[in-house]
């Protein structure tokens, strides 16, 4: 694996998914694997376990893990060609990329979108520029359209907690926030659930006005109604996200989505999942977060296995 982007990039997830419960079993297993060599991991918004499950995971397989919060300690970052550098960017991509190739093996970022222009947020420019200019195996962190670690420890928690020989329903579930957030995770969880059909059966449920990009979205059964797609699911991953047709904004919802254990009564041995940070008795009630059948603190958990599955990929093809 030379980049770890989106799905794709991981050619075979079965096995990228066995090697992360290997490391899970047995941590140090490659602690000489990444022996002298460094990896940069740069911040561009806020983070906790994204930051900490990856430095964790790269101190396991040996290696120095450096990070530089770029929204406070960096220089504010400019990726466009011909630009006449006369407003608030102060360092150009062009002159930082090649340094950064110089002191890191292996170099992680994480972004986020403006939601305001989607064109702009989908070119991905961050992550594009940085894979361009400093020749070096980029891992997002989350990028403006995707999140692919977060999807890989989801899709490690779902195999966990499968019935061996029976194929799971999955239900991503749309979910009240208080401001509009971006589609990354559901877009990267979706892509992976589709790269993954012949291991489960995904359905997506939202609001009118919600619907993810078709090219995430896939070959998802799409159900408007909650409680008919809640219906017999073995996991529901519950998530907000604003709209992608009116980007960024956030449509009118006249029924309440909030997931409660009465909106389970169909789906009785349901595990419930989420990303993190959650608002609580807004997306999720209390009881449901609180209750054995969450397994969002294994998705927590697992972020550290699927990052060091991703970097010991990486580090076997330098």
């Amino acid at each position: 694996m030379k980049h770890f982007i989106a799905a794709p990039d991981a050619s075979e997830i079965d096995r990228l998914i066995s090697s992360a419960l290997y490391y899970k079993q047995s941590p140090r297993a490659d602690k000489l694997l990444g022996e002298g060599k460094r990896i940069g991991m740069l911040f561009m918004n806020p983070s906790l376990r994204t930051r900490l499950s990856t430095q964790i995971a790269a101190q396991n397989l040996g290696m120095d893990a450096i990070v530089l919060n770029l929204d406070k300690d960096g220089w504010k970052m400019e990726t466009g060609d011909g630009v006449v550098m006369n407003g608030s960017t102060v360092e150009h991509i062009k002159d930082a990329g090649p340094v950064l190739g110089s002191y890191f093996d292996i170099i992680c970022v994480r972004s986020f979108p403006s939601l305001t222009d989607k064109e702009e947020d989908e070119k991905d420019t961050m992550i594009r520029s940085l894979i361009r200019h400093t020749g070096k195996p980029v891992i997002s962190l989350e990028s403006t359209t995707l999140h692919p670690l977060q999807s890989l420890a989801d899709a490690i928690s779902i195999r966990e907690k499968s019935v061996p020989g029976r194929k799971p329903k999955v239900v991503l579930s749309w979910a009240p926030h208080i401001k509009p957030l971006p589609q990354c995770v559901p877009n990267s969880f979706a892509q992976w659930m589709n790269v993954l059909h012949r291991d489960v059966d995904f359905v997506i449920t939202h609001p009118e006005g919600y619907e993810l990009a078709p090219e995430y979205q896939g070959n998802a059964t799409l159900v408007y109604d909650q409680q008919e797609a809640l219906a017999d699911a073995d996991f529901v991953y519950v998530k907000n996200w604003s709209s992608y047709n009116d980007y960024g904004a956030m449509p009118a919802v006249q029924s309440d989505w909030q997931l409660r254990a009465s909106s389970l009564a169909h789906a009785p041995a349901a595990h419930i999942m989420h990303c993190l940070p959650v608002r609580r008795n807004v997306e999720l009630s209390d009881e449901l977060l609180d209750s054995p059948r969450s397994i969002v603190p294994l998705q927590a958990a697992n972020r550290v296995w699927a990052a060091q599955a991703v970097i010991a990929s990486i580090l076997k093809s330098l």
